[in-house]
């Protein structure tokens, strides 16, 4: 039992302290610089990881109580972490165009892709040596870091200074916002951003509140809550640990966690296609509560049927969870102008978040029922 609920413990470690931050974030978004949010957002990501390495080499792999609170700390980092990204990046993204943002979110799947394809490589490799599991987590650990450092670099010196963020960005700058000063200065831009106290109040005071942007799209807001209710409720845990054994072996949860991400990732460019997009208020509802039913239907067939009707439906799990979270996304913002559409970006990842985190609360009812499988 222990080990089945470590993983649990951990999310429910990580969302609430992301929770938590990206409130505070939204709450001050109108004053916070964009720049230096996203950069330490990036920079605790790479500590982190790289911290994560060091603790794992430092006590050989050993257990106990200090490695564990040492995790622990390092996951809520992760947690602060996401926060000043996900809302940072998304809200920036909206600053420039509302449909930007589909690249945004395929390349977060695309990184479950990416784990998916190096769990499956490190087992492959390691599947038969001494501490092998360890060592492909270690690997797995050595390129993120690699990666987030890369991210790093990038975000501070490349994606600053390509022509449509400069365009944008002083398009932002002219409607009032204070956030993207420091980026525009970066890409050597001098613009009349309103410096005069009394003139950015008057600013402000025009655009909606973040509690009126809020009120206005409550339903995406609840849209993006259930989403992700449904989707953690299965997602992994249910599909690591209730799913029977079958002809795969060890690697059956293997295959249906990569099946999820693979076609979560191809998914989100299925609203690339406009007569493929659903933008229905209602039609996006609908299709949301819909989704409930998966959460029976995973339970039957995990005790009735067999791997390949396992498999249809881990898939459509990740079909219905890229799609529509690309199209409430893409959908919301529009008719808002950029700072509350950097608002509103805020807002949407902050019930993101929420969804996630009640969805790994419900996730542990599988355990509660495991007996019954």
């Amino acid at each position: 039992m222990e080990q089945h609920v470590d993983h649990r413990r951990l999310l429910l470690q990580f969302v609430p302290v992301a929770i938590g931050t990206i409130v505070i974030l939204t709450y001050y978004e109108s004053k916070i610089n964009t720049r230096l949010r996203n950069l330490a957002g990036f920079t605790l990501f790479f500590a982190a990881t790289f911290l994560v390495l060091i603790l794992d080499l430092a006590t050989s792999g050993r257990g106990g109580i200090g490695p564990y609170i040492g995790i622990c700390v390092l996951v809520a980092c992760f947690g602060i972490a996401d926060a000043h990204i996900e809302g940072g990046m998304v809200g920036d993204l909206y600053f420039m165009c509302p449909e930007f943002v589909q690249s945004y979110l395929a390349g977060l799947s695309a990184s479950g892709a990416l784990i998916s394809l190096l769990r499956m490589l490190t087992k492959f490799a390691f599947e038969k040596s001494h501490n092998g599991l360890r060592k492909g987590a270690l690997l797995f650990f050595a390129i993120s870091a690699f990666i987030e450092f890369l991210c790093i670099f990038l975000y501070a010196i490349y994606f600053t200074k390509l022509p449509i963020v400069k365009y944008y960005r002083s398009k932002a700058a002219s409607e009032g916002s204070k956030t993207v000063a420091a980026d525009l200065a970066a890409a050597g831009i001098q613009t009349k951003t309103i410096n005069d106290q009394a003139e950015y109040d008057n600013k402000q005071m025009e655009r909606l509140s973040t509690k009126q942007l809020f009120l206005d799209n409550i339903d995406y807001a609840a849209d993006l809550v259930l989403i992700y209710v449904v989707t953690l409720s299965i997602f992994p845990g249910f599909l690591y640990e209730n799913t029977g054994t079958h002809q795969l072996g060890t690697w059956y949860p293997i295959v249906l966690i990569a099946m999820y991400n693979v076609v979560d990732f191809i998914a989100r460019y299925i609203p690339l296609v406009p007569w493929l997009k659903l933008e229905s208020r209602k039609g996006l509802m609908i299709a949301t509560l819909s989704r409930f039913l998966l959460v029976p239907a995973f339970y039957f067939t995990a005790k009735y049927g067999d791997q390949g009707w396992m498999i249809f439906l881990t898939s459509f799990l990740g079909l219905t969870n890229g799609y529509l979270t690309v199209c409430v996304m893409t959908v919301a913002p529009r008719g808002y102008k950029g700072p509350e559409q950097n608002a509103l970006g805020n807002v949407l990842v902050l019930c993101l978040l929420t969804g996630i985190f009640t969805g790994a609360v419900l996730d542990w009812l599988w355990i509660i029922g495991k007996d019954s499988f």
